[in-house]
């Protein structure tokens, strides 16, 4: 017998591991029991790392040029804009005000350095430096005047003041050591409680800037984390009540993804130490494809029973017979997951190696803990519940109506539609926009667009320009070379949205060395600009917060042509924005490939694994189907191909082609064990698991479903399309596959070594 399942299985042996289960019950016990401790043990430390720059870091060149500049000059990337909005800001009393709102986030602990109109200085006709904003003044006309003075006149004033009077920007340079780990949170509610103490009904304060951004990102993550895990699996147990008719049959179905999520979300936090906005979507995965496999495994053990088998026999036969479909079900769920990590990029290569593992342990706990739970709740005295009702088999007894009438011209028509969605597939483009990766109804995202409105904006963008002197303080040919670059980078973005060394010749022309103006600048803002050897200076443009991707790639393409043409030679154009913005589509190229790539070896890997070319022909159509629909609804909608669309449909196929490989499997052991004729195993087969394969796809969309509601539009999107793909490899399974098999008659006799 063991010979004949190691020489005929289609799980390539993996399945023995139910059957060491079976054999030595009480050790698996021991070792489920020590995996579950160990896991659970690493849940009390989970965390989400709202980092963005983990999904992007070593993605390519863009991001290694990100990384050159922040190592030289740091970024504005990091900051927290404070907008500051009075109709009163002439009042004197009310400047005095936000003068030591100034002062304190000068003096607070999580604050490297700050820029704003108050601690700005200007180079005196005296010598030294006086404050930008003059002390003590006594009168709204004379404020006015000072204020206006400064917009007008005082090149980064006109970055921090509107030209109304009415707001002013502060910055404030957090500290990259005191941020680490849970010090954002920290840094984000002490720097509100700050602001709560000055706003008024004459002063409102907004915090905005990247960090913000990512505090918003990383609380709807969490409480996606939280939704995801409860709705789905309350969603999961629910469909399995209705499917089963049986409280105690739902909980045997999801007591497997309970334990297969602790398992997952434990080993994961173990190899990553937290969860990014990518591998927490993970969790959820496992625990749809956990509530189907577990579904469909016990739909089986019951079916068994109900043919009159002893209920612990019955349950050995199921390892045995759909032990080999699910551990080919892991395998082509595995392949989708590792496919992804042949495109760079730390996030992707996280995701991969953690739905890799997370495709592993749900086999695990499928062939260890799900046998050894139902021998236990027979013990414990466990009845069979009544039949699967009308509501699941419906569909498959209309599919059969269908195949034994029209399944030429069913099997012709899928054949034709499927070639035809060939057609957006290479139409498809991909397509970036950042707002997609901020918390829905983002206030501070908001706050953003109210600066770019106003003054300079909070979204930069870089040119690292080399100088060749190697002059501190600038000398006149190279002073030329960054008033060269920024005048080029300004005639793109406007007056007033770009700041470098060359800012300052309002000083300049009053007569005031370049010396004299760094010193008034400050050392700290110095080197935001010119490194301290000299060689090396920075100019820093702030585009729109929200930009289209083609503007924003054309806007660094001319830049760098018209600065390469006007004899500067070694200048690097970055930035965030510029990153993500290059890298995605870089990435999504990537996972286009890859994708490719999962489809062609899961089909492989389902045709070697039943010795059959014709399998492999007969899974291409069904398969092929929901993938090539779901980009065709990409192209038609114009979402076009993002980052986690992508991720999606691999994904997506990966379980998709999985009620295909349990519907050969099942119409495979009918042939084979059982005698039965080509068109009559086909019959037998959708009688047999069809109400499975209705019950696991509506838990798989339900699920998945529930992503489609994050406060995340990346995340949403995923989940949306998860669906799709889903809703349309149900059609695959249960209409067209059967009409393939109906209408190819002798051609698949054959099939997997069988002659008759």
């Amino acid at each position: 017998m063991v010979h004949y399942w190691r020489t005929r299985s289609i799980g390539f042996g993996l399945e023995h591991l139910g059957f060491l289960t079976l054999k030595y019950p009480r050790l698996l016990a021991a070792a489920v029991i020590a995996l579950t401790v160990l896991a659970v043990g690493q849940i009390p430390r989970a965390n989400v790392d709202g980092d963005l720059m983990r999904i992007f870091a070593h993605s390519g060149a863009e991001y290694d040029t990100y990384e050159r500049l922040s190592q030289t000059f740091g970024t504005f990337e990091n900051d927290i804009y404070f907008l500051v909005s009075s109709p009163d800001l002439t009042d004197p009393a009310v400047l005095e005000q936000l003068r030591n709102l100034a002062f304190d986030l000068e003096l607070n602990d999580y604050a490297a350095g700050t820029m704003s109109p108050f601690t700005l200085r200007r180079p005196s006709e005296y010598g030294g430096s006086v404050p930008a904003v003059p002390e003590g003044m006594t009168s709204r006309e004379e404020v006015a005047a000072a204020l206006s003075d400064l917009q007008q006149n005082d090149p980064l004033m006109r970055n921090l003041i509107t030209p109304d009077l009415t707001g002013i920007v502060m910055i404030l340079f957090p500290n990259a050591e005191m941020t680490r780990g849970d010090g954002t949170k920290e840094m984000i509610a002490q720097l509100k409680d700050v602001a709560a103490q000055y706003a008024s009904d004459s002063i409102q304060i907004e915090l905005t800037g990247p960090p913000m951004w990512t505090a918003e990102m990383l609380n709807a993550a969490v409480d996606d984390q939280v939704k995801f895990t409860i709705y789905g699996f309350a969603l999961g147990a629910l469909i399995a009540l209705v499917s089963l008719r049986s409280f105690w049959g739902a909980i045997l179905v999801s007591a497997t993804p309970f334990i297969a999520v602790m398992w997952v979300m434990g080993i994961v936090l173990l190899f990553f130490g937290s969860f990014s906005f990518l591998t927490i979507i993970v969790t959820t995965l496992v625990l749809v494809i956990a509530f189907a496999e577990s579904l469909f495994f016990i739909f089986n053990w019951l079916a068994y029973w109900r043919d009159g088998m002893d209920p612990y026999k019955a349950v050995d036969t199921t390892v045995k017979v759909v032990g080999p479909a699910s551990a080919l079900t892991m395998l082509t769920t595995l392949v989708s997951f590792a496919s992804l990590s042949l495109t760079p990029g730390q996030g992707i290569q996280e995701f991969s190696i953690a739905g890799t593992i997370a495709s592993l342990l749900s086999f695990v706990c499928l062939m260890t803990f799900l046998p050894l739970v139902l021998k236990l709740a027979i013990r414990l005295g466990f009845r069979i519940p009544p039949q699967t009702g009308f509501v699941l088999t419906a569909p498959m007894k209309l599919s059969w109506f269908l195949a034994t009438r029209f399944s030429r011209a069913m099997a012709a028509g899928a054949i034709v539609v499927t070639a035809a969605l060939f057609v957006p597939y290479f139409l498809v483009e991909p397509r970036f926009a950042f707002e997609d990766y901020v918390a829905r109804d983002s206030s501070a995202l908001d706050a953003a667009v109210d600066i770019d409105a106003g003054v300079g904006g909070v979204a930069p963008i870089y040119v690292r320009v080399p100088l060749k002197d190697g002059v501190s303080d600038v000398t006149d040919g190279d002073f030329e070379t960054i008033r060269t670059v920024h005048r080029i980078l300004e005639s793109h973005l406007g007056q007033n949205k770009v700041i470098s060394a060359a800012s300052f010749v309002h000083y300049e022309d009053s007569g005031f060395t370049r010396q004299d103006i760094f010193d008034s600048v400050g050392q700290f803002l110095k080197r935001r600009f010119i490194t301290d050897d000299g060689t090396q200076a920075l100019v820093t443009g702030f585009m729109p917060t929200i930009i289209d991707s083609e503007a924003l790639k054309d806007l660094v393409h001319t830049t760098q042509a018209e600065i390469e043409a006007a004899g500067i030679k070694g200048a690097e154009i970055g930035g965030f924005r510029i990153l993500t913005a290059f890298a995605t589509d870089n990435i999504v190229q990537g996972l286009q490939l890859d994708l490719t790539f999962s489809v062609l070896v899961n089909l492989f890997l389902i045709g070697f694994a039943f010795r059959s070319l014709r399998v492999a022909m007969a899974t291409a159509i069904p398969n092929l189907f929901p993938v090539l629909g779901a980009e065709a609804y990409l192209w038609w909608s114009g979402a076009g191909l993002q980052l986690t669309t992508v991720l999606s449909l691999t994904i997506a196929f990966g379980i998709a082609v999985d009620d295909t490989t349990h519907f050969l499997s099942h119409y495979l052991h009918a042939r084979r064990e059982e005698g039965r004729e080509h068109r009559d195993a086909v019959r037998h087969t959708m009688e047999r698991i069809g109400g499975a394969i209705v019950a696991t796809t509506i838990i798989l969309c339900s699920g998945t479903g529930i992503v489609a509601t994050s406060g995340l539009p990346q995340v949403a999107l995923f989940g949306s399309l998860f669906v799709i793909t889903l809703a349309l490899a149900l059609i695959g399974d249960v209409f067209i596959l059967p009409a393939l098999l109906v209408a190819g008659g002798k051609f698949f006799h054959p099939l997997g070594g069988i002659k008759k």
